[in-house]
């Protein structure tokens, strides 16, 4: 098929005369904006302590390479890295520990509060002497979010070739991020995953409507970059290739560009992550992206199987924005659905967890252990999981909080539409991000914290609804209003008027 879909550019009239002229003063302007926002709400949230959360797995890591100059496996290491040299590990990607070390080098007072934290975590200060100093990484946090909204907003022009949209996904995708600052002002990798997965995102874009081999290379780069965030977005790459090729063959009709751009796709990707299995073969003596780490996911998410009928009907309610926060306990899980909260004793996280902790008690590693258990689960519990995932999804698709309530329908509807005109480019778009919406159901857990990169997908579809509703108010305004008369017609209708007029 020809590339019918290549429609030519369409501005508003209400944007042409900055946009059209200006795009980099467009997106610098979104990007400011954004920054601003984000980084005065994540900014006003509680400080934490930096032994909050997930946040010692990344800091322990920046810490040991501060000091010892070794990327570790952090707080999972067998050594304390606090007096004795630790050993190289490969559990965690280098991204973020490798920015929190900047962060690091650039503030001393942070620097001290990372040290007093590993340190008090490993028993030798006591934490209440520590300082919770998180702001550098909380700024950081908010600057890469901007960098995410604008390759949001960015992608959404070129899927729909129109400048509107560009502002109102840019808008949208802000407001759904602005519900998220919660996790946001954490030490933690979710502000990264979403702005390096947002741009690989609007680079993939690139490359499909553009063909060029150089862009094709830049977004294989990207995704490398990405995986070595978080290692499960391996996945996207066989996803990504399928798609650039029935994208290639099916809409663009440059089929014979296909196999070469996939090639060059593959070979940057290739690159990046190369570099990095290099480094665990040299450093580690393993060849391999990462250790222990899906192992471990995978035996914490077996733990939601014992979900009961009762837990796995309300899910839907309870994880629903709103619905769930009126209708349960879902701060301090003292109702029906307490298992489903992390914090409780008796959670399917802590259940999980517990399981992992033992079996790395008892044998060290799990790496060799998790074929045969995996083996007995799909023996006995595979229908277990097939549904315990469900509902998993359910609540994980719920990025954005209450923005999702009106982003995810609208994203659907725009998917049914587009696929219906026969201009599929944003669900090729959204296609990694509900890839992996699948996979955190099937091997992680229910938190959305997992799948924010949706915001990107929902965003650009919901844009693309309110501005076809705008268009059609806008028009259907036009023609009621009254048509102005010619000329004569308007003498006519004038003499008329007069005549009929009583003396």
């Amino acid at each position: 098929m020809s590339e019918v879909q290549e429609r030519p550019r369409v501005t508003e009239a209400s944007m042409a005369s900055w946009y059209r002229l200006t795009p980099t003063k467009a997106r610098l302007c979104l990007c400011i904006m954004a920054f601003a926002t984000l980084s005065a709400l994540i900014l006003n949230r509680p400080t934490w302590t930096l032994q909050d959360f997930d946040q010692p797995f990344y800091i322990t890591i920046a810490y040991d390479l501060d000091k010892w100059g070794i990327f570790t496996n952090g707080q999972l290491g067998e050594i304390d890295s606090t007096y004795a040299q630790p050993r190289s590990g490969m559990f965690f990607g280098p991204i973020y520990p490798l920015l929190i070390l900047g962060a690091i080098k650039l503030d001393p007072r942070f620097a001290d509060a990372v040290r007093c934290s590993v340190e008090s975590d490993r028993g030798h200060r006591d934490e209440a002497t520590c300082e919770p100093y998180e702001i550098p990484m909380r700024l950081l946090n908010a600057f890469l979010l901007a960098i995410g909204i604008v390759a949001v907003a960015s992608a959404a022009e070129l899927i729909f070739q129109k400048s509107l949209i560009f502002v109102l996904s840019g808008l949208l995708a802000l407001t759904a991020t602005a519900f998220e600052t919660s996790i946001f002002s954490y030490v933690m990798t979710e502000s990264t995953i979403f702005s390096i997965y947002s741009v690989f995102a609007w680079t993939m874009v690139l490359a499909w409507r553009t063909g060029r081999t150089r862009h094709f290379i830049l977004s294989g780069g990207v995704l490398g970059l990405l995986c070595l965030t978080k290692p499960s977005y391996l996945v996207v790459y066989p996803v990504v290739v399928l798609s650039g090729l029935l994208y290639a063959c099916w809409i663009a009709g440059r089929s014979s560009q296909a196999g070469w751009h996939a090639l060059a796709f593959t070979l940057a990707f290739g690159c990046v992550i190369g570099t990095w299995v290099a480094r665990n073969i040299i450093s580690v003596g393993k060849f391999g992206f990462t250790e222990e780490y899906g192992s471990a996911v995978l035996i914490e998410r077996f733990a939601y199987n014992d979900m009961t009928p009762r837990e796995f009907f309300q899910a839907f309610a309870y994880c629903t924005p709103g619905i769930g926060d009126a209708a349960f306990d879902s701060v301090h899980g003292t109702d029906s659905m307490h298992r489903f909260v992390y914090h409780t004793k008796d959670s399917f996280f802590h259940v999980g967890r517990d399981r992992r902790n033992a079996l790395i008690n008892q044998y060290v590693r799990l790496d060799p252990l998790i074929s045969g258990i995996i083996r007995e689960e799909i023996r006995t519990n595979w229908w277990r999981h097939l549904l315990a995932s469900i509902p998993l999804a359910w609540c994980g698709m719920w990025a954005g909080w209450l923005a999702s309530l009106l982003l995810a329908p609208l994203f659907a509807w725009a998917c049914v539409r587009t696929a219906r005109e026969k201009q599929p480019l944003l669900i090729f778009y959204a296609a990694p991000a509900v890839v992996m919406l699948g996979l955190d159901a099937f091997i992680g857990n229910h938190y959305t914290r997992y799948n924010l990169i949706l915001i990107g997908p929902y965003a650009v579809g919901a844009a693309f609804i309110l501005t076809s509703w705008l268009k059609s108010w806008r028009w259907q305004w036009r023609s009621d209003a009254p048509k102005p008369l010619s000329a004569p017609a308007a003498l006519a209708a004038l003499d008329e008027d007069s005549t009929a007029r009583p003396c």
